[in-house]
């Protein structure tokens, strides 16, 4: 046997090895054995059905003034229209003068154009482990996000409001306070981190931004229940051992703008699946 074909014999007989030590490196890897599952899970997808009643309830007439959303609330895309709408929030609506994500706009239409009030809707936003039915804010807002899906995040930061809010948004995910003297950034700042079998992205990063709202609205499998980024960022606070804001609030929207923001140019694949 020459140098040549014992060379040639040695580098195959490396890559095999390679390639064994990684897939048991995966076969091993929580994370990514999820992640092949979430795969599979995606295909039938539970989000579908609170799209569809979201649909119903977009187009119903309801409320005191027996209006729809689908004649009165005007996403940024022409009233109505919900296309492309999820992945251009957070952005300024002058009719209310403020920067609001997909979530606070809706119910600003359900309270402005349809006569509900916000404290009844503030009551109970976020469905519970023994809910057998989402908050009907819940199924809005995942019909709205569904029809963003796979469009690219395109937050208006040149907007100087929009730009205010993601400052703000930024300024907030650094404050370090609470009794663990806790940020965002303490968890979401800096890549490789993870607690427990959780990988923590950077959000300051496009490649981690996308990831923490990625599949935002999304059925929680450890629950049963379907969740939207309102509930996601409340949650965080309530980690951090914080006050958790009020619903719907101006502080959640501009962590929103901030993460959402740095997600611009990636693409949004729609409501999906969480641990």
């Amino acid at each position: 046997m020459n140098i040549a074909s014992s060379g040639l014999r040695l580098l195959s007989c490396t890559a095999a090895l390679a390639l064994s030590l990684s897939a048991a490196a995966q076969a091993k890897d929580p994370n990514a054995e999820f992640e092949k599952f979430r795969a599979e899970m995606e295909e039938s997808n539970p989000a579908e059905l609170f799209e569809i009643k979201g649909e119903e309830l977009w187009k119903a007439r309801r409320g005191p003034k027996n209006v729809s959303l689908a004649e009165s609330c005007d996403l940024g895309q022409g009233m109505g229209k919900v296309e492309a709408a999820y992945v251009k929030m957070p952005r300024y609506f002058a009719d209310a003068d403020a920067v609001m994500d997909a979530e606070r706009r809706i119910v600003w239409c359900m309270v402005e154009k349809q006569g509900f009030k916000f404290d009844d809707i503030a009551k109970k936003p976020f469905q519970g482990g023994n809910d057998n039915n989402a908050p009907e804010i819940t199924n809005l807002v995942t019909y709205v996000a569904s029809g963003s899906r796979n469009m690219k995040f395109d937050i208006p930061l040149g907007d100087p409001k929009v730009r205010d809010a993601f400052e703000t948004g930024k300024a907030t995910a650094a404050y370090r306070a609470g009794p663990y003297d806790f940020s965002c950034n303490t968890c979401h700042g800096v890549d490789g981190k993870r607690i427990r079998m959780q990988n923590l992205p950077n959000l300051a990063t496009p490649e981690g931004a996308i990831k923490g709202v990625q599949g935002w609205p999304g059925y929680r499998m450890t629950g049963g229940v379907m969740l939207t980024s309102q509930w996601r960022m409340n949650d965080c606070f309530r980690q951090q051992r914080f006050p958790e804001p009020k619903y719907a609030s101006q502080a959640v929207t501009n962590l929103l703008t901030y993460m959402s923001g740095n997600s611009n140019g990636q693409i949004y694949k729609g409501p999906g699946i969480k641990r």
